[in-house]
């Protein structure tokens, strides 16, 4: 059984669906990022156009692209599914589909005049579908004949299936799926070039800001946007779809106008928040602001559309994706023909952004002081009513004389409390020891980081010693974690990973309240 200090609200079964599959699509191309950065270095430096131009070197641009790049993702998508041998098998599959992408092409170029050639189409989505698709079917037939290979052949046995499986999929791949992935992609680039060429293409974030504050825009960017824009990229030398999802202005102009406009400890939290947001590209940071005042959102959307239309005014674009989204990424990614564009998208962007937050802050300043206030006096009595009983401690509550930070934080531990029938007692009922606590998020590298970085230097402090404090995406969440703390929209899926954990949902990383309850509760327990 699992404890949790706020039971989050159980979401939606195709939300949840989607954010796995998002969390899935980011598993397999983040880890590779570094590999995209060394291809963005390559092309920066030494194609025709690049600052310095190397006619030798320029070499390395096309097979890193075409050969490399989708097997890294094939070999990460297997063994996120299979290990090694998932990932071997995996790797062979996206061969195969690489070659018969290009050989549709070249079939299809035979009947066309010069002059309107086909570009080579890069398999990405194709590895994106077989690595884990090979290694899935690679698992479950190495089930069907588990324990029944005598003793000296399991090493035949394994070598030759795995060959022999990959030799099928590599034929998979081959025919339907490379045939399927090439009309794909015709269709979405067709898809985006008519946005583009019918000026629409700022509509696109209609449906990526609030896609990004629901923890939905990885199956947007890394299934969809990611591919088409390294395609785009390597014909063109740039692409505008690397700044529709990364671009920092939108968020930094929300953070803003809560510094500016905003009330208790959102207000406190805001400038750090915006430091972390735009400069370390931790994008998560913003959207519990987001979701507390869901019509800001509407901010967000003309900010990121500002964005957009500057770039296409511009002709602005990156030479591969930005990641994280920080500025400095995004500016060592910008083509050279491309920064007073990328520079004035993410500046406009943030400032229509933080002129209509500021002005719907602004307007819901009074009500909002009013709520807030109500909520805190509901959440005394409540409390109260709870426990039987009233208590100084109560009437010092309800007399508000604490800051506006600690009332709004233990504002927080009473409403935990009167929802659980004041069962936690103010703080984190363990089940069992805590010696390694997890900070989970869809990919494992930023808000979670962060969350981490901040609790660990909470747990130092209180000279507290043999706890360990890392983060790790959700999907890599196992049965060593003895606490798991996520954001309030993602506990659902972690406890479906770590079932055996006391799991602590938060609304946002920096600064939870909670996080002091588990420094209370480590102490109390004794574990040190």
């Amino acid at each position: 059984m699992t404890t949790t200090s706020a039971e989050a609200k159980r979401p939606g079964g195709a939300r949840v669906h989607v954010q796995r599959f998002g969390t899935f699509l980011s598993g397999m191309i983040m880890p590779n990022i570094p590999a995209l950065i060394a291809w963005g270095i390559f092309t920066a430096f030494f194609i025709p156009v690049g600052w310095t131009p190397n006619a030798d070197l320029s070499t390395i641009v096309g097979p890193f692209i075409h050969y490399l790049l989708p097997i890294l993702i094939a070999y990460t998508g297997g063994h996120m599914v299979y290990g090694v041998r998932g990932g071997v098998v995996g790797t062979i599959a996206t061969f195969g589909a690489i070659a018969g992408s290009d050989l549709l092409i070249a079939q299809e170029n035979a009947t066309l005049p010069e002059d309107n050639q086909l570009g080579q189409i890069h398999m990405f989505i194709g590895a994106m579908i077989l690595g884990p698709l090979a290694a899935w079917t690679m698992k479950r037939l190495d089930a069907l004949w588990d324990g029944k290979i005598k003793a000296g052949f399991e090493m035949l046995v394994n070598m030759f299936s795995a060959g022999i499986w990959g030799f099928v999929m590599a034929i998979v791949g081959f025919y339907p799926v490379a045939w399927f992935v090439n009309g794909l992609m015709n269709v979405l680039g067709a898809a985006v070039n008519w946005l583009v060429e019918t000026n629409l293409l700022p509509l696109t974030s209609i449906i990526i800001e609030p896609a990004k504050v629901l923890f939905l825009n990885n199956a947007i960017n890394h299934g969809v946007l990611t591919p088409l824009g390294i395609t785009q990229a390597a014909e063109e030398g740039k692409s505008i779809l690397f700044l529709l999802e990364a671009n920092p202005g939108p968020g930094v102009g929300l953070l803003l106008a809560f510094t500016f406009f905003g009330i208790g400890a959102a207000k406190a939290s805001a400038p750090g928040a915006a430091v972390i947001q735009f400069f370390g590209g931790i994008h998560e940071v913003y959207f519990p602001f987001a979701l507390m005042k869901p019509i800001l959102i509407l901010a967000l959307i003309a900010g990121g559309m500002t964005g957009v239309t500057t770039n296409m005014l511009f002709d602005a674009g990156l030479r591969a994706p930005a990641a994280p989204g920080s500025i400095f990424a995004v500016l060592a990614q910008t083509a050279s023909d491309s920064y007073l564009g990328v520079i004035l998208s993410v500046i406009l962007s943030a400032t229509v952004t933080f002129v209509i937050a500021g002005i719907i802050l602004r307007a819901t300043r009074r009500r909002d002081l009013a709520a807030e206030a109500d909520r805190f006096a509901a959440a005394v009595s409540q409390t109260e009513a709870n426990k039987g009983k009233s208590s100084a401690a109560m009437d010092a509550l309800r007399a508000r004389t604490a800051s506006e930070e600690e009332a709004e934080a233990a504002l927080d531990r009473l409403e935990t409390e009167a929802e659980t029938g004041g069962q936690l007692q103010g703080g984190i009922v363990p089940t069992h020891p805590v010696h390694n606590v997890v900070f989970a998020c869809d990919a494992g590298m930023g808000s979670s980081a962060m969350g981490a970085s901040v609790l660990r230097n909470k747990i130092k402090k209180a000279g507290i010693e043999d706890v360990t404090v890392t983060n790790k995406a959700i999907a890599n969440l196992d049965a060593s974690a003895d606490l798991v703390i996520t954001h309030q929209d993602l506990t659902e899926r972690a406890r479906l990973q770590s079932p055996d954990a006391i799991h602590v949902s938060v609304d946002n990383f920096m600064n939870s309240p909670k996080y002091d309850e588990i420094v209370t509760m480590i102490q109390a327990e004794g574990v040190r």
